[in-house]
């Protein structure tokens, strides 16, 4: 009787030891896991839901030939997900978004979403792309560009641009605003 018992216990312990064993095994082989990040060329999602808590930026809500037919200002973006300078750049759109969203048309362009073609019109988004981002252009009421740069830009120099656009007070005469860290990714404008 103990004969039975005593292999009944070891073919028990040997099924455990397997089991075990291709849990260990299955863990080992997973692909790592996504983990989001700010200083990486990696896809992690739309940059602007993740990185500027501001999913509405994405995809714009009019195109450029309309903003330029209504005489409304507009902030042009061009960008990608898997870049590293667009990913520190979304915070600095959100922010122009949410000071300057009734007034001025924000069209955040995803480079791939570009229409595959060799020349566009002036009144397209395409024409303005020159195949870096982040890419920035400015236009006023009338259409004219008045801020044409790539790369990341601060804040307060959009800030100028369009405080000249709006004829609102230069930032010296008016209520200064200060960066105050928010979370790990996000700022926020206050005054202090």
């Amino acid at each position: 009787m103990n004969v039975v018992w005593l292999n009944a216990w070891k073919r028990r312990v040997f099924a455990v030891a397997v089991c075990c064993l291709i849990a260990i095994a299955s863990l080992l082989c997973l692909p790592p896991s996504a983990w989001a990040g700010l200083e990486d060329d990696h896809f992690d999602g739309d940059i602007f839901a993740l990185y500027a808590g501001n999913g509405s930026l994405a995809p714009p809500k009019v195109k450029l030939a309309t903003s330029l037919k209504q005489g409304k200002p507009a902030l042009l973006v061009f960008y990608t997900d898997d870049s590293r300078d667009s990913k520190a750049f979304a915070t600095t759109v959100s922010q122009v978004q949410s000071l300057y969203v009734r007034a001025l048309d924000i069209l955040a362009i995803r480079v791939d979403s570009l229409p595959a073609k060799d020349t566009f019109e002036p009144t397209e988004e395409g024409y303005y792309y020159k195949g870096l981002v982040p890419k920035t252009v400015i236009f006023d009421q009338s259409g004219q560009i008045v801020l044409d740069e790539t790369g990341t830009i601060p804040f307060e120099k959009i800030d100028d641009v369009l405080r000249k656009v709006f004829d609102l007070l230069p930032r010296s005469q008016s209520v200064i605003l200060k960066r105050r860290p928010v979370n790990e990714v996000n700022t926020e404008l206050v005054n202090e």
